[in-house]
């Protein structure tokens, strides 16, 4: 995965470990709506091809159609966690027009744990990661993450290897604020 996304306001020692997308068999379940699209039009067609009113029907559907289709793409394509070595930053796409962006410290972080069910995502290595906080921020729920059971562990290792360094940093002091490095 690429590491190259540039956080807005990164903490003086934060850096980008994980980016986490969603796996590409969600762009499959796009490609399906488009065949099924295509065959539904081919049908109405062949079967009403002298009759005027199927093309105004048919041209309507498909403007309505292809927004469909660049919401789901867009839905998909802007979900994604970014772990760095301090938080988690969860970016979730609802529609075409609303994002969140919700961010929770490693160290509030509960519990990470994943989940595969039925016989292709085991096969292609896809599922649910769910991440629990002790904020007032609902569950970061990610389906469809790529090799969820490995990316659960490596956040598990994340955040242990946070809660480990995090009490030997130093606060910053209003006399010298670039004291901020861990102690030896």
């Amino acid at each position: 995965m690429p590491l190259d996304v540039k956080l807005e306001h990164p903490l003086p020692w934060e850096q980008v470990e994980l980016i986490i997308k969603r796996h590409w068999i969600v762009y499959v379940f796009i490609w399906v709506y488009l065949f099924s699209a295509i065959i539904l039009s081919s049908v109405l067609l062949f079967f009403f091809l002298t009759k005027v009113w199927i093309y105004i029907i048919l041209i309507v559907f498909w403007m309505g159609f292809s927004l469909f289709l660049y919401v789901r793409w867009l839905d998909h394509e802007l979900d994604l966690f970014i772990v760095t070595n301090n938080r988690v930053i969860w970016i979730e796409q609802i529609s075409l027009l609303n994002r969140t962006v919700s961010e929770c410290s490693l160290s509030q972080i509960q519990e990470v744990w994943s989940k595969t069910m039925w016989f292709f995502a085991n096969m292609l290595n896809y599922w649910t990661i769910t991440i629990q906080t002790a904020w007032n921020v609902a569950n970061f729920i990610m389906e469809y993450a790529p090799d969820a059971i490995n990316t659960s562990s490596k956040i598990h290792s994340m955040i242990n290897t946070h809660r480990n360094i995090a009490p030997k940093i130093k606060k910053p002091s209003i006399e010298n604020p670039e004291n901020i490095i861990p102690q030896q």
